[in-house]
């Protein structure tokens, strides 16, 4: 039988459950499964936006965005891009119904029990809607899954228990990359030195001029912002270099800008050579974090 059998809403950072359809299925294998969901929500903040895991007879995907993240539990015939359609859809329901004030300060299980019975007749909806009722959303999904598959995760039953007992699960992870980068190099630490010492001293200039501009004028609040941003700017970049971001070529350019853009709107406050000692530490730190890569785990490391 194809279909989805059990979904749930749950908060990304702590896998907090929110809401869930209502269970009617007990099988062993089906609660196995689902321990197995519970256990992989607490995880979810170390995987990309979107995986599955086969367990048994089933499959559990799961797709988060921002702090809420939606999981199903499938029969491992029903098609992956349908789960991940579903997932999607009860994704933007959720979050256009409540807000991430709301979200972020639930702190009991099932917080929004009300939206129960929204998921039942989702989940209702994609068990018994034939695929042409929804091809334009389902082509969306296949085309962004061909571009990026969601990650894989294996579970064995016998890893699974003893990975419960330890408090967590135990993944091969197949097609997508282990968040792990390279070693730091001795030139990053440099660049990260470097830039720590800017951000000092744009912060320290930054200051003395708001406070200066306050007791003086207002006309000076752009050289402020001029300081501070810059200072943002540079810390960003350390965050950057020392941790993996997604679109991080982008953010790397948009902080290299700022920095620039800063400095030169600076100029008379910052003679030459203290501006291109800043935009130099800027293109440094930029280098290395481009060139700092992900590193590949090996299949044999431990638990």
């Amino acid at each position: 039988m194809s279909m989805i059998f059990f979904a749930s809403v749950v908060r990304v950072r702590d896998g907090l459950p929110l809401s869930a359809s209502t269970d009617f299925y007990h099988t062993q294998d089906f609660l196995e499964c689902r321990r197995c969901l519970k256990t992989l929500a607490l995880r979810l903040a170390q995987y990309p936006g979107r995986g599955s895991a086969e367990s048994c007879d089933f499959c559990i995907h799961f797709s988060s965005s921002g702090d809420v993240a939606c999981m199903a539990i499938c029969s491992r015939q029903y098609p992956a891009a349908m789960a991940f359609c579903f997932l999607e859809t009860l994704w933007w329901e959720f979050t256009a119904s409540y807000d991430t004030t709301c979200i972020g300060l639930a702190s009991r299980p099932y917080a929004f029990l009300e939206f129960d019975s929204v998921i039942q007749k989702m989940k209702w909806h994609f068990n018994y809607v034939s695929s042409s009722q929804i091809k334009s959303s389902l082509e969306k999904i296949q085309e962004e899954l061909e571009f990026q598959p969601p990650v894989v995760l294996t579970l064995e039953d016998t890893d699974v228990a003893n990975g419960m007992m330890n408090g967590h699960i135990p993944m091969h992870l197949e097609p997508a990359p282990n968040f792990r980068m390279e070693p730091v190099t001795a030139l990053g630490i440099l660049s990260l030195v470097l830039n720590i010492m800017c951000a000092a001293l744009n912060l320290i200039r930054g200051v003395h001029l708001a406070e200066h501009s306050l007791q003086v004028a207002r006309e000076e609040i752009g050289n402020i912002l001029a300081f501070l941003i810059p200072f943002v700017a540079c810390i960003f970049q350390c965050y950057l270099y020392l941790f993996y971001s997604p679109a991080r070529t982008m953010k790397v350019v948009l902080m290299l800008l700022f920095i620039c853009l800063g400095n030169v709107y600076l100029h008379g406050l910052r003679n030459l050579w203290q501006i291109l000692f800043h935009i130099g530490v800027a293109f440094l730190s930029s280098y290395q974090i481009l060139t700092r890569q992900l590193q590949e785990k090996q299949s044999d490391c431990g638990v």
